[in-house]
């Protein structure tokens, strides 16, 4: 998409001071470039929620776009894996406890011995040893325990968004397998896809302004990353995040049209996923003259304008770039000082057609 201009000064041209009839004065003016392109709000991640063993869903607890709270539980699983798995976990857990009393029991016997020397402080530690590693032993199992009765239950990781409900309850899914998927809260970004010079010129740090196509109101965005990396229409994608409340002129202020109008303040992101709209990307000016619009002249692919010489009107090749109300700036072919013409300027410069034609009867 090709770059829009706003004009930071005044009126790029003013009328002949010295009075050239049908001619203005080209001046040069600062202009500050304006890389409009379309984008839309995509999340940064998505987040699935898998489940952990394999079974059945026996119940899922929220819907697609039901907002979550961290470790909220989400759906459960049963079925003849997981009671398999509960099982042999319970049963760790009493063979440790077991273990645990029989190391104790032992324990307290050769203290005993060892009081009337029917024993050693040897068999004493490694009495003590045996505890210690039986009291180990049981909250290893006791820790796996709570492990196969979590993996029953799937929980959200973090607080945001439920995107899709991959499995119904009553569907059989395997360990790995998505049931779940969350759109973390706040990983809402921009993406947008610049071409030709534009991509060129877009670079991580400028700024401007997100306009949603639903009409409601702009929000600031900054260039958060730049893809590097050509797509298959040879676009180049950005993307953008949304920036806080600022002051001041360029993109953020109060006033004007482009980047720098009024856009509401984003501490979060303060739109929808999937949401279009138009995004501007604010450049750095630069010095440019200008033309009326109706002074160029469109002959054999190319544009044209007329400049008043000494020795007459002469006409000049130009390469129109941006334009502004009636006004045209032009990138190359105009120098500041010159006079154009604007008077008739199209009949002029077609003079010898138009001496040529005749009427029909």
């Amino acid at each position: 998409m090709l770059a829009a201009f706003a004009l930071t000064a005044s009126t790029a041209i003013a009328a002949d001071s010295a009075g050239a009839e049908g001619t203005v004065t080209v001046r040069e003016q600062p202009v500050a470039a304006e890389y409009a392109a379309y984008a839309q709000v995509r999340p940064v991640a998505v987040v699935p929620v898998r489940a952990l063993e394999p079974g059945a869903v026996a119940a899922v607890r929220v819907e697609p776009g039901s907002p979550v709270t961290a470790g909220q539980p989400l759906a459960t699983l049963s079925g003849p894996e997981i009671g398999a798995l509960l099982t042999g976990r319970r049963g760790a857990v009493r063979s440790a406890q077991t273990r645990l009393i029989a190391a104790r029991r032992t324990l307290a016997a050769e203290t005993r011995q060892l009081a009337g020397q029917l024993s050693t402080r040897q068999a004493v530690a490694a009495a003590r040893s045996a505890v210690a590693a039986a009291a180990a032993d049981l909250q290893t199992a006791q820790a796996q325990l709570r492990v196969a009765q979590e993996s029953s239950v799937l929980r959200a990781p973090s607080a945001g968004t439920v995107m899709s409900v991959d499995a119904g309850s009553g569907e059989r899914v395997t360990a790995g397998q998505a049931v779940l998927t969350l759109q973390p809260r706040g990983s809402l970004w921009l993406e947008a896809t610049y071409y030709g010079r534009d991509a060129a010129s877009i670079h991580v740090g400028m700024q401007g302004r997100f306009e949603p196509a639903s009409g409601s109101d702009p929000v600031r965005v900054k260039v958060a990353s730049v893809f590097a990396a050509l797509a298959a229409d040879g676009g180049e994608k950005i993307g953008l995040v949304a920036t806080g409340a600022g002051s001041g002129s360029g993109p953020g202020s109060s006033s004007g049209s482009g980047p720098g109008s009024a856009a509401r303040p984003a501490p979060a992101a303060p739109w929808l996923n999937g949401e279009w709209g138009t995004v501007t990307v604010a450049g750095p000016a630069r010095r440019m003259v200008a033309v009326p619009t109706g002074a160029l002249i469109l002959d054999r692919a190319k544009w044209w304008v007329l400049v008043r010489t000494a020795g007459g009107d002469r006409p000049r090749a130009v390469l129109p770039g941006p334009t502004r109300r009636w006004d045209t700036f032009i990138e190359k072919g105009l120098a500041p000082g010159q006079q154009v013409v604007v008077q008739n300027a199209y009949l002029e410069f077609h003079s010898g057609i138009s001496r040529h034609y005749t009427p029909p009867d």
